[in-house]
């Protein structure tokens, strides 16, 4: 039983058409799911195009509409941008298309006509110039969805990550945290891996401090103030959860297999490990959207150095829909 799952294009002046077209040029792509494009035809035929993809596009107002044949795009078609919009610059125009495939991907999870939606990437600054004055992804998913807690797990074949803070500078970021977050995070970890079959989920929480603190030694008893309440209250529930332990350790211990998910405080903390292991099989997921949403996305950026020059990698972009396929509730026939 295959999942339906919107893509959603991205900023179409980075890679997001590019990875999109060479992904559902993958037969395995379609074996595994029912994919539906949300975006603006003129640009996927442009890049159809333009990498010599002879695609038919078959251009739908709801997903029941959809073909889900290999060779056939099945596109929700928003017709917000035209053919003349230029490769690797920053575009309000582009950045206001992206909010708005989104937007269309949510309204469409809500109502239960996808089954998860995977984002090709957008730029932030693009974005703000569009008027949608946000951080990332992440926090126009929680909006639309009217989600108050919710995370970013990143997740590798070999490493999974999912962040107390994420889009903010380091010292707000610090001051953000608490036990509340830490706890509720955890849960998030804990109850994701659930639904998806994997009842004894190991987690450990990373510190903030060099050697998490080493007893009051690096900091100002951050880990005791603002981690280990959280990680003592998920504890009495039952859930299997250890830390904080120090990240300069706790990163390699993950990737060997001792726990199955890192709780990382900050952005960098948690991406940067991710990404030394290989941007092209990291797959970034929004944990906690309410409704039921599912939403996985590529882990890399818009890469406007080298959009429109056919060498973009849609490893990652496979990955995520197929992260979007393990994660979903239901699958249609």
């Amino acid at each position: 039983m295959r999942s339906i799952i919107g893509l959603t294009m991205g900023d179409a002046s980075g890679v997001g058409p590019e990875i999109i077209l060479k992904a559902l040029n993958h037969k395995e792509t379609y074996k595994l799911a029912k994919p539906i494009v949300i975006g603006d035809y003129s640009i996927l035929e442009r890049e159809a195009t333009s990498l010599n993809l002879g695609y038919q596009f078959h251009l739908i107002n709801h997903p029941a509409e959809g073909k889900f044949e290999q060779g056939t795009i099945d596109c929700i078609d928003l017709k917000l941008l035209g053919r003349e919009l230029p490769y690797g610059k920053v575009s309000a125009k582009a950045g206001n298309a992206a909010f708005h495939y989104i937007e269309t991907a949510v309204r469409l999870a809500m109502d239960g006509k996808i089954d998860a939606i995977c984002t090709a990437p957008i730029n932030k600054e693009a974005l703000h110039k569009g008027g949608h004055i946000y951080p990332g992804h992440t926090e126009i998913l929680a909006q639309l969805t009217g989600t108050k807690d919710f995370s970013m797990m990143l997740s590798t074949p070999k490493l999974k990550v999912i962040h107390l803070t994420t889009h903010v500078g380091l010292l707000e970021a610090i001051d953000r945290i608490n036990p509340d977050r830490t706890y509720n995070v955890i849960k998030l970890a804990h109850d994701t891996f659930a639904k998806a079959g994997k009842e004894d989920v190991k987690i450990a929480v990373c510190g903030i401090n060099p050697h998490a603190g080493e007893n009051g030694m690096f900091g100002n008893g951050e880990e005791e103030e603002k981690l280990v309440p959280g990680i003592s209250k998920a504890q009495k529930e039952n859930i299997n959860v250890t830390g904080p332990y120090p990240a300069d350790t706790l990163f390699y211990r993950a990737a060997r297999g001792d726990f199955d998910v890192v709780v990382a405080c900050y952005h960098d903390q948690g991406h940067g490990p991710v990404k030394v292991l290989g941007v092209e099989s990291g797959v970034n997921i929004t944990v906690g959207l309410k409704h039921g949403v599912i939403r996985t996305s590529v882990d890399h950026g818009t890469a406007f150095d080298i959009a429109g020059k056919n060498l973009a990698d849609e490893r990652s972009l496979i990955e995520a829909i197929k992260a979007a396929i393990d994660l979903s509730p239901k699958k249609n026939g």
